[in-house]
C-alpha cells in the first residue's frame, strides 16, 4: 500500500507559496503522492498546476473535483492543460458527485439522477482525456467536441464511489476509486469485491483503491479525538458517508480517524492494506510534534 499526504490550503495571499513549500517537504521526505480537495478555497487543479511546476517528481491528485459545476469537456481541457504543465505521468484526476445539499443548495443543479449523470459525464470526460473526439447526446450531459491540448498520454481518472452502482461504474470505466470516511471492514466486504469484480468483468486491470482518513500519532488520544470531532464531525450528517459509517459499525466519523501511538496507528493502517486498499492518503489534522511523528511513522511503513 502506497502512502500519500492530503495537502491543506491555508488562507492568505501567500496560500500557493505555502502549499508549494508543503509539497516540497512532502516530496523531500520521500512520499510518492500528494492530494488536494476541491471545496470552496483554492481551485484544486489550478493550485496543483502552480505548485507541481515548482516541485517535480511526485504524483499529484485531486480528491475530488465535483462534476456538476463543470462540463466534462471543460474539466478535460483543464486537466489536460494541468498535466501538460506539470509533466507526464504525474496528474491523477479524482472526480465525484459531491452531495445533494452542495449541488442543489449551493450550485442550484438538479441532483435527481446522480448515478446516471456520472455515467453520462464519463462518456464525455474519458475519451477527451484520452485524446479522442466526442459526439454524445445524453439526458443529463451532451457534447460535440474535440480538444487539441498536446498531451503525450491520457490523464487517469479515479471516481469517488461508495454505493454499488457507482463502484461498478468506477471498476468498468476508470482507473479506480478514491474513498473518504470508509473503514477497513467496509473496504474488505464492500468496496474491494464490488469494484474488483466490475473491473474484471470489463477486462480492465485491477483497480486502484485510494483510502483517505484523518490520522494522528499522539500520546493524548482524547485531545486528538476532540480536535477530530471539530474538524470532521459534520461528515456524519451527509447520507453517503453516514451509510459507510453504518456499514463499518462506527457511530461518528471520529471513530474512523486513526489516532494513537505509533504501534496503534501502524496496526490500523495494516488493516486497511489487508482490506484491499492500494493507497492510503493521510489527512493530518494536528500540527506540531504530532504531525512530525505521524509523517515519520508513515514513511517508515511506505
Amino acid at each position: 500500500m502506497h502512502i500519500g499526504i492530503m495537502l491543506t490550503d491555508r488562507p492568505g495571499p501567500d496560500a500557493l507559496d505555502r502549499l508549494a513549500d508543503d509539497l516540497a517537504e512532502i516530496k523531500d521526505e520521500g512520499f510518492t503522492s500528494a492530494w488536494l480537495s476541491q471545496i470552496f478555497a483554492l481551485d484544486a487543479l489550478t493550485a496543483l498546476t502552480v505548485i507541481g511546476a515548482r516541485v517535480p517528481d511526485i504524483e499529484l491528485g485531486t480528491a475530488v473535483v465535483p462534476s456538476y459545476p463543470r462540463h466534462p469537456a471543460v474539466l478535460a481541457q483543464q486537466a489536460r492543460t494541468a498535466a501538460l504543465a506539470i509533466g507526464p505521468g504525474r496528474l491523477t484526476l479524482g472526480v465525484g458527485l459531491s452531495h445533494q445539499r452542495v449541488i442543489e443548495d449551493v450550485y442550484g443543479y438538479d441532483f435527481a439522477r446522480p448515478a446516471q449523470h456520472m455515467a453520462e459525464y464519463l462518456e464525455v470526460l474519458l475519451p477527451l482525456l484520452a485524446g479522442e473526439s466526442v459526439s454524445f447526446q445524453g439526458e443529463t450531459v451532451s457534447a460535440q467536441i474535440a480538444l487539441t491540448v498536446p498531451n503525450p498520454e491520457p490523464v487517469p481518472v479515479l471516481l469517488a464511489a461508495l454505493g454499488p452502482r457507482m463502484l461498478r461504474l468506477a471498476g468498468q470505466r476508470t482507473t479506480g476509486t478514491t474513498l473518504w470516511m470508509t473503514g477497513p471492514r467496509t473496504i474488505a466486504e464492500h468496496i474491494t469485491p464490488t469494484i474488483t469484480a466490475a473491473a474484471a468483468e470489463a477486462g480492465r486491470p485491477a483497480p486502484r483503491i485510494v483510502c483517505a482518513l484523518p490520522i494522528c500519532v499522539t500520546d493524548d488520544p482524547d485531545d486528538a479525538r476532540d480536535q477530530a470531532t471539530q474538524a470532521f464531525g459534520f461528515y456524519g450528517a451527509l447520507p453517503s458517508y453516514r451509510a459507510m459509517l453504518d456499514r463499518e459499525g462506527a457511530a461518528t466519523p471520529v471513530d474512523l480517524a486513526i489516532i494513537g501511538t505509533e504501534d496503534e496507528v501502524a496496526t490500523r493502517l495494516r488493516a486497511i492494506a489487508d482490506a484491499g486498499a492500494t493507497d492510503f492518503v493521510a489527512v493530518p489534522f494536528i500540527r506540531g510534534d504530532s504531525a512530525k511523528r505521524t509523517r515519520s511513522l508513515l514513511m517508515s511503513l511506505d
